[in-house]
């Protein structure tokens, strides 16, 4: 998964009197304010400064045209994404193989063969190299916060990375395939975002565009209330991300559910006559919007009660998925009875949660905790942390969050 390159630098807090996507002048209030963690994906050395790590405002309205939810209250110069921000999932088999899926169905459907591919927001590389590897291609990646050994990730390819945001300005060649993924929820303006990718000359009529970004469906319809964090300002349905691809002048190939619909994949072209959403145009958003407020406040109250009862009755607990899910979860809840998070991912490990000052810790500790129950903060991981802990010798009551 892409680090994120936050390149919009302007001031933006408090008032959006449109809608970042369709740019519908009216929005509706959809969850009152609350703080939360500034960063899900930078852990602390010490449990006193994870405890007392910087917080921002998180306020969000929903457009009643296209569903687009963001944070009213987000102020993007409060973020500086560097290479301490550490998200990948890639250390998961689970993620790995649909990572490879996700490449390899662009590779055959574009005819990606001896082409140049650009990732923007690339993170470690390790979705530019699958590209690169699977078809033979030329890369090169885009990110502030890419670590300095993301070279070995493409070791023997021919792909580059630049620790730098992309702009208009880069000379390239022309682009085949630009790919952005797990980045536009983090952008304050995702269309001048989208502006100045499609201003590069290098992006000409055949390049095409394929962007990733997290799928509102699953947080507001499906109540996945712990993806709620402050580095995602924008939360895009299927709708609300066409609408903002149509008005920035590209013509959408097509649209798709991804990672159990967890993700929602958009694949464009730019097209100088493409249709531009006109307000009012788009169906109406889901009803399921209207009580997500409430539906938030009985979620938690549920989980703040069952982990209560757990402590109470003597259990050992832990969560697994040290990454933005199990932040939100044990920053909403506080549980004390909760010291520990699990995590493939071998660079969070010894280091601590924001807000709570859970401890990251690897499988092998397991067997000498001992634990009784392990809330899993992401239902799609279940095959593969029932498999690990048979392995390790353990069964404990294992319950999705």
């Amino acid at each position: 998964m892409s680090h994120v390159m936050a390149q919009d630098r302007v001031h933006h807090s408090l008032v959006w009197p449109k809608c970042r996507a369709c740019g519908e002048a009216r929005v509706e209030p959809l969850l009152a304010e609350r703080s939360v963690p500034l960063y899900c994906n930078v852990l602390w050395e010490d449990r006193a400064r994870a405890v007392e790590a910087p917080r921002g405002p998180l306020r969000l309205s929903v457009c009643p045209s296209c569903g687009h939810v963001y944070n009213e209250a987000f102020i993007s110069d409060l973020l500086d994404y560097t290479p301490a921000y550490e998200n990948s999932l890639h250390y998961s088999p689970h993620f790995s193989g649909y990572a490879e899926d996700l490449a390899r169905s662009l590779v055959d459907k574009y005819r990606l063969h001896g082409r140049f591919v650009v990732d923007v927001g690339c993170g470690h590389g390790d979705f530019l190299a699958l590209v690169c590897r699977l078809g033979g291609n030329r890369g090169r990646g885009y990110d502030r916060s890419c670590p300095l050994d993301a070279e070995a990730i493409a070791r023997d390819l021919d792909v580059a990375f630049v620790p730098e945001f992309f702009s208009r300005a880069v000379e390239l060649p022309a682009i085949d395939l630009l790919c952005c993924r797990q980045v536009l929820e983090h952008i304050a303006d995702p269309a001048a975002f989208l502006a100045e990718i499609t201003a590069s000359p290098a992006v000409t009529g055949e390049t095409v565009l394929f962007f990733e970004v997290p799928n509102a469906a699953y947080t507001f319809e499906d109540d996945g209330i712990w993806d709620l964090i402050y580095e995602h300002c924008s939360y895009f349905t299927a709708r609300s991300l066409v609408a903002l691809f149509e008005r920035c002048g590209l013509e959408v190939i097509a649209t798709r559910d991804l990672y159990s619909g967890q993700y929602l994949g958009i694949e464009a072209r730019p097209a100088p006559g493409a249709r531009a959403v006109r307000p009012g145009s788009l169906a109406p958003a889901t009803a399921k919007n209207e009580p997500f407020a409430e539906r938030y406040r009985s979620k938690l109250a549920r989980w703040q009660d069952a982990v209560a009862g757990w402590a109470a009755a003597g259990e050992r607990i832990v969560i697994w998925g040290a990454g933005s899910k199990g932040v939100g979860f044990l920053d909403a809840l506080r549980p004390a009875a909760v010291a520990y998070a699990v995590d493939l991912n071998p660079r969070k490990r010894g280091r601590f949660l924001p807000g709570s000052g859970a401890e990251v810790i690897a499988p092998e500790f397991l067997p000498e905790y001992r634990p009784d129950r392990v809330i899993l903060m992401n239902p799609v991981y279940r095959t593969e942390v029932s498999d690990l802990l048979a392995r390790l010798g353990l069964s404990p009551a294992l319950v999705a969050a």
